[in-house]
């Protein structure tokens, strides 16, 4: 068994030695200049990649606290207004939980797993309405079913029917492989961490936050410390943090934005694409279904039903043999469906050795 197992998880995700080795670069202060220039160039290839002319913060954090930064500083204390959240899936629903584990109002909208939210729902549910909600949280990519919500529809509802409502995207297993164009739709926090489709190592997140947001959150006397957009605001107008960053992530970050853009960020969503429709009919050519309902697979994770009734556990002892691994279901979805990510960095060759393994395994495991 060889030492190195290359992930194909859906987070963390493999991580190219180029990438590693960019954070044993000699460390620098987060009060001068080598940091400002390295924030500086951070945050210009940061925007490239959201589709933003506004700030990106940088957060020393996992995604999760980015679910908190929005729920403190977008949502307020007033329960006649709260914020609906769209649930299809076990992250969406815990971030549900962390706005009401902030004290805020929120209503629920759910659909059955493997479904996706749609834009005729929220539209029904803003209709119902006679205070406009705060906020309507939505994850674009839910990575324990499979399933991309229709975000462009979902938000063209939000505008037609509540023009006040802030929009708050999760896209942590999908910007950098899916594209989203922030400014284009209009949305107010877009979330993301470093563990998926950047292909980094997890402690970092990113959070493309409008000016909307930001005058909301001046309007939100208890937004505590740490997730303070505007204390964050404050000190990214200077190219730094208010908190000591994680430099080593960041000399990281700094080497694979420079890599994405020299792939293109086009040429990059098609790679992502082509590697999905490959994991889909793999899938489907030995006998499995895909969770996700028809039109709404992700582009960045497949999760598959396990119809065969195959054991997952054995299915990677034998990938690891080859050096791979995939993910088992998450929740209550685990041993009936498994996830094969093809995000980051992962290629054409790379996704043909994992499919080429896992077929031997069940033709002759």
């Amino acid at each position: 068994m060889t030492s190195h197992i290359k992930l194909f998880n859906p987070g963390p995700v493999e991580v190219r030695r180029e990438i590693l080795d960019a954070q044993s670069e000699w460390m620098i202060g987060h009060r001068g200049k080598a940091f400002e220039a390295l924030y500086a160039r951070i945050q210009t290839g940061l925007r490239q990649v959201f589709g933003t002319a506004s700030r990106v913060f940088v957060s020393t954090s996992s995604g999760s606290g980015l679910w908190e930064a929005a729920a403190r500083n977008c949502v307020s204390d007033d329960p006649a207004r709260g914020v609906l959240a769209l649930v299809c899936g076990d992250f969406s629903e815990r971030w549900a939980d962390v706005f009401a584990r902030n004290g805020k109002a929120v209503t629920i909208q759910e659909v059955a797993r493997g479904q996706a939210n749609t834009a005729d729902s929220v539209a029904a549910a803003l209709r119902a309405r006679t205070v406009p909600y705060d906020a309507i949280a939505v994850v674009h990519n839910e990575t324990s079913t499979g399933v991309r919500n229709p975000l462009a529809e979902i938000v063209g509802a939000i505008r037609a029917h509540a023009t006040e409502t802030l929009i708050l995207v999760d896209a942590v297993s999908s910007l950098a492989g899916d594209k989203i164009d922030v400014d284009g739709l209009g949305l107010d926090v877009t979330l993301t961490s470093s563990q998926k489709c950047f292909g980094l190592p997890p402690g970092l997140a990113f959070a493309a936050v409008s000016d909307r947001a930001l005058a909301r959150a001046a309007t939100i006397p208890n937004r505590g410390y740490y997730f303070d957009f505007l204390e964050l605001e404050a000190f990214g107008t200077k190219n730094n943090t208010p908190s000591t960053p994680a430099i080593s992530l960041m000399r990281a970050l700094d080497r694979q934005l420079a890599d994405m853009l020299a792939e293109g960020l086009e040429q990059r969503y098609a790679r992502h694409a082509a590697l999905a429709q490959m994991t889909r009919e793999w899938a489907k050519e030995m006998g499995f279904e895909l969770f996700a309902a028809p039109g709404f697979e992700s582009q960045t994770v497949t999760v598959v039903k396990n119809t065969r009734k195959v054991d997952v556990a054995a299915l990677n002892t034998s990938l690891a043999a080859h050096g791979l691994s995939i993910a088992d279901g998450y929740g209550g979805l685990k041993g009936r469906t498994f996830r094969i990510a093809h995000m980051a960095d992962t290629t054409v060759a790379d996704m043909r050795e994992l499919l080429a393994a896992m077929t031997e395994h069940l033709n002759h495991g």
